[in-house]
């Protein structure tokens, strides 16, 4: 895997073959980030990274020079991987790795974020649930923006939040705003 754009393209990273994540595709990943760039300034962003995984959006986020990027994992290899490869991209300062579940950090969250990424596990038993979960939490602020990627078994359109969806292929990525 690697870095797609900013000031880390191209550096390199190889998760375990034991990982248990499904990484974002380099491909879905620089599609993802080029609607990003017509849509915010990564300079400005405060970003929320749920179910870290291999710690790939984080990466690009911070290689984008965004103030902030926290990511939460509950598994503790991924959680380990993460910090291991920030550390050795030099991004210790920028990203902020917490070991916990993606929902009962969102209980307890203050800080509000202004953009929210989440990749959770496609078979997630709450996926359908998860955008109102972020909606009405104090994670989102009333300008922000949620991306959630899911598969394409799954449409929000009917979600009073929903924005767009963009499709790559089993990769889905569906944006949510506060109305």
């Amino acid at each position: 895997m690697r870095v797609v754009s900013g000031k880390l393209k191209g550096r390199r990273f190889s998760p375990p073959a034991s990982f248990k994540a499904r990484p974002t595709t380099d491909q879905a990943r620089e599609s993802l980030f080029n609607i990003l760039n017509n849509l915010i300034s990564f300079e400005d962003q405060e970003v929320l990274d749920l179910f870290g995984g291999t710690g790939a959006i984080s990466y690009e986020f911070a290689s984008r020079r965004a103030i902030s990027v926290t990511t939460v994992e509950k598994s503790f290899p991924h959680f380990k991987f993460i910090k291991t490869t920030s550390e050795a991209f030099g991004l210790s300062g920028i990203i902020k790795i917490v070991k916990a579940d993606v929902f009962k950090y969102l209980q307890k969250e203050n800080k509000a974020y202004s953009l929210i990424f989440a990749d959770p596990p496609f078979s997630l038993p709450h996926l359908k649930e998860l955008p109102s979960i972020i909606i009405k939490s104090k994670a989102l602020q009333s300008s922000g923006i949620f991306i959630l990627e899911h598969g394409p078994d799954n449409n929000f359109e009917d979600h009073p939040n929903f924005w767009q969806q963009r499709n790559y292929g089993k990769v889905n990525f569906s944006f949510f705003q506060h109305k």
